[in-house]
């Protein structure tokens, strides 16, 4: 904890000082234009990834960068999102996987998570993924996922989560109206770089080619 708590107090003697105006402008509301999910992982920072400020992202993490479907039990997730879409009116939803996912290692074999029940059952929401992956190298239903399917596997959960995130009602309802975006992104944490997928698309491309259009913009600005 020592890192922590002398990271505490530069903040307060530091960096609040220099960001008050900021601060005291978020004290009272938000009005985020991002609602960002990614994995609890530690390495995983979204504001040093994007470039952006306390107010700017509204973040949800869990193991996996998972989004259940909609159901009528309430959960942490499901009402993140409808805080999210339907109060603060984010314009765009990224879902951001990452390399070297240890969720999705334990879902390229769920038998083998013993003693974690809870981990189990968190990873059947990464089962489609799995499964696409198996038709397609045809790798029988009984058999673990080879550690080699790792990369192709973290890309597929991204795309599937996408697609449980458009059966929440409140998202259908905005993506019919042209509201909102969704954004499906897989972060390389060894070179900083990432692959994008969105707009009806199943297709990684590079960030720059992805993003082509408004890297030209505010290249001008």
């Amino acid at each position: 904890m020592d890192h922590i708590v002398r990271g505490v107090l530069d903040f307060r003697k530091n960096v609040y000082p220099e960001h008050k105006d900021l601060f005291g402008a978020l004290a009272d509301s938000q009005n985020p234009d991002v609602l960002f999910f990614t994995c609890s992982d530690s390495r995983i920072d979204p504001n040093m990834v994007t470039g952006s400020n306390p107010g700017d992202l509204f973040i949800c993490r869990n193991a996996g960068n998972v989004i259940p479907p909609h159901s009528n039990e309430t959960g942490g997730m499901t009402a993140s999102i409808e805080y999210a879409v339907a109060v603060l009116n984010v314009r765009h939803i990224i879902v951001c996987g990452h390399t070297d996912c240890g969720a999705i290692k334990g879902a390229l074999n769920v038998p083998a998570l013993k003693g974690l029940p809870h981990v189990k059952e968190w990873l059947g929401h990464c089962r489609s993924a799995m499964e696409i992956v198996r038709e397609r190298h045809g790798i029988p239903g009984d058999e673990p996922l080879d550690p080699k399917y790792l990369n192709e596997a973290i890309e597929e959960n991204v795309l599937q989560q996408v697609q449980h995130l458009r059966t929440h009602p409140v998202v259908a309802a905005k993506l019919a109206t042209g509201k909102i975006e969704i954004h499906g992104w897989v972060y390389d944490i060894k070179s900083g770089n990432i692959r994008c997928c969105g707009r009806d698309s199943v297709e990684f491309k590079n960030f720059n080619e992805y993003y082509a259009d408004i890297i030209t913009r505010v290249s001008k600005d």
